[in-house]
């Protein structure tokens, strides 16, 4: 049944639980194994630590995340018309494993099936296209990592889970293995105010674990010092020693800290067909990888997060790995 809302924003407050109720029914009903719902306002906090982070450079070469800090913090200068944010989650844990063999590179979990972005992106374009059927006055914006919104935070703040020292989102359900996105509403709902507790005590596992040494502190990530940065978002044409000497086998991207988190013993197959490894992305062939043409790079990677290194970053790091195997 359609509900008719008189004018934007002016809802009733009983409209306003009974729009938020069924929002979030929508959205499981969609395939988002979590959702949550907020308003729109200044990360006040957030923003002083990004400062911060910027001010170290921690940013590396991704000179974007330095471009107008005050619009990553505040969605109403993405968005003006803003009142609510509907954070949701999506699985993406599937069991596959990494191979041994040393002319392979192991591929983040991430990029293993279609890209998330496309995936996520299509749910929350289907749940406003619902939402608008509900309410005609509605409008949105949805937002899938690319748009200047600081994803994990918003997570928190809607009380899907709490920031872990490797700096990912961990959820009590699905760990670390999880996708946010965000739909920003023109609309006044009721807001969840519920908190998830930091659950990461004093385990130093992550820390410990990374063999660059990246995560600098608790909730603190060098990018500089990051494989995964370095195998995906770095540009130069051969890798920096640090990194090039401690791959430990990574072509694209890095899963140490994650892997070897405690909350990720609790990981749940996902449910989504999409994100079921593609071939050859579990552990990518490096001899192929440097045999691709453009036109071969752009079929095999067409629709997958891989291409966001690029063929010539692709084939750095396919480099990189076999003279380490040739030492």
């Amino acid at each position: 049944m359609m509900m008719q809302i008189a004018e934007p924003f002016q809802i009733t407050v009983a409209d306003r639980i009974g729009l938020s109720h069924a929002i979030k029914e929508q959205a499981l009903s969609a395939g988002f194994d979590k959702v949550g719902i907020v308003r729109a306002e200044a990360l006040a906090g957030e923003r002083g630590r990004l400062q911060e982070w910027l001010h170290r450079g921690y940013q590396g070469e991704m000179h974007w995340m330095s471009r107008d800090p005050d619009k990553r913090t505040d969605p109403l200068r993405l968005f003006p018309q803003a009142r609510s944010v509907i954070v949701v989650a999506l699985n993406y844990y599937t069991p596959d494993e990494h191979s041994g063999d040393p002319q392979t590179g192991k591929v983040s979990r991430y990029a293993w099936g279609d890209d998330y972005h496309e995936v996520v992106g299509s749910k929350l374009r289907a749940l406003l296209r619902w939402i608008e059927e509900q309410a005609p006055q509605a409008a949105g914006k949805v937002c899938v990592d690319i748009q200047p919104m600081m994803d994990k935070a918003w997570a928190v703040r809607a009380g899907l889970g709490w920031i872990g020292k490797h700096t990912n989102l961990i959820t009590h359900e699905f760990g670390s293995w999880v996708f946010i996105g965000e739909l920003l509403l023109n609309l006044e709902l009721e807001y969840d105010r519920v908190q998830v507790e930091d659950h990461c005590g004093n385990c130093t596992l992550c820390i410990d674990a990374c063999p660059t040494s990246a995560i600098s502190e608790p909730y603190v990530v060098n990018s500089n010092k990051c494989i995964s940065y370095a195998t995906i978002e770095l540009r130069a044409p051969e890798m920096p020693p640090t990194i090039n000497e401690n791959l430990k086998g990574w072509f694209y991207g890095c899963d140490i800290c994650q892997d070897v988190c405690p909350w990720n013993r609790f990981e749940t197959p996902t449910t989504e067909e999409p994100f079921q490894p593609r071939s050859g992305s579990v552990n990518a062939k490096l001899a192929e990888i440097l045999d691709l043409t453009p036109q071969s790079y752009a079929e095999r990677f067409s629709g997958s997060a891989m291409k966001r290194a690029k063929l010539s970053g692709l084939q750095r790091n396919a480099r990189a790995l076999l003279k380490q195997q040739q030492k």
